[in-house]
């Protein structure tokens, strides 16, 4: 589905990033996912949104985001900004992540 180097080069960039990150496939497969994005329950092959409670994933921005190649973003009242990021050269794949402001060290 993707090239083996584009999985290897998320490990590299996000496996140590303080959150939980996920690089997904337009049809929202997850082709992999750093070590607290698993503990969540974001692991490889399976479909994001059926992970957690689906009001977690209204307004994603997934599809603008692949479709305008450009990073999307949203904020909520809760001091969480979400990011979509297309990758570049591959067309089908996003990165996506949460930062919570809120959080302190």
């Amino acid at each position: 589905m993707v090239n083996e180097k584009v999985i290897e080069a998320f490990h590299m960039m996000w496996d140590s990033f303080p959150g939980a990150v996920r690089l997904i496939h337009k049809n929202r497969t997850i082709l992999a996912a750093n070590e607290l994005a698993r503990k969540l329950g974001f692991e490889e092959d399976v479909v994001c949104i059926k992970v957690g409670a689906p009001e977690a994933h209204k307004g994603c921005k997934a599809n603008a985001a692949l479709a305008t190649k450009t990073a999307q973003t949203a904020t909520s009242g809760g001091g969480k900004i979400r990011y979509w990021l297309p990758v570049k050269d591959c067309d089908d794949v996003y990165v996506h992540f949460t930062i919570d402001t809120n959080v302190v060290g």
